[in-house]
């Protein structure tokens, strides 16, 4: 994902997007062209209003109307977000400061969100909420590229999944296929080893 926003430079290989290569744009060049990252941690600026924080996806635009309506869209998407524009971002809640990442990234009208770990740290509440609203923001027409550890919940909403393992790429496929896979259900869903433990225990 580091590669893919420009803050790693890889030894080997090309980075395509939109059909153009990209491994040598600096990160603000790819921001421009419609890349935008929700960083692990939120990363949000704690001293800043959560309208500042949101103003921050959108600094390479000029204020307008433009900007007036992905406002509103954000606002649509997180309520919540609109209710706490004026308070500090540091004094949210796990999943409000994850909501404001995410509309951060909105703000910069991108073509493609990189998205690393959104459930990390939330409540299971908060994880569905916004697994809900990652669905909501694709099906408007955003491409999301997630990593994410809760594989149960990530295969759920996925076209396309990926596991690796100490870097390498083990297995891929679609989403559905690989819900079905034998191999995945025991490592890293933990279905067959509860249904064992029950046979056993019965």
């Amino acid at each position: 994902m580091k590669t893919v926003m420009g803050v790693v430079r890889p030894r080997t290989g090309t980075v395509i997007f939109d059909g153009q290569a990209i491994e040598t744009l600096p990160t603000s060049e790819r921001v421009r062209r419609g890349i935008a990252p929700v960083l692990e941690a939120r990363r949000l600026f704690p001293r800043m209003t959560v309208f500042e924080n949101l103003e921050m996806g959108a600094f390479m635009r000029k204020k307008g109307p433009e900007f007036d309506q992905d406002l509103e869209r954000v606002y649509e998407l997180f309520p919540r977000v609109k209710e706490r524009r004026s308070q500090l971002a540091g004094t949210l809640s796990g999943g409000e400061q994850q909501m404001v990442a995410m509309g951060r990234a909105l703000m910069a009208r991108p073509r493609l969100i990189c998205m690393d770990e959104p459930s990390m740290g939330l409540s299971p509440l908060y994880v569905e909420q916004v697994f809900d609203i990652i669905q909501t923001i694709n099906k408007q027409g955003t491409s999301i590229f997630m990593v994410e550890q809760n594989a149960s919940m990530a295969l759920s909403i996925a076209h396309r999944a990926y596991v690796l393992q100490t870097g390498v790429v083990v297995l891929s496929g679609t989403a559905a296929d690989l819900r079905e896979d034998k191999n995945i259900r025991e490592a890293y869903l933990g279905e067959l080893q509860v249904e064992g433990a029950k046979a056993e225990a019965e």
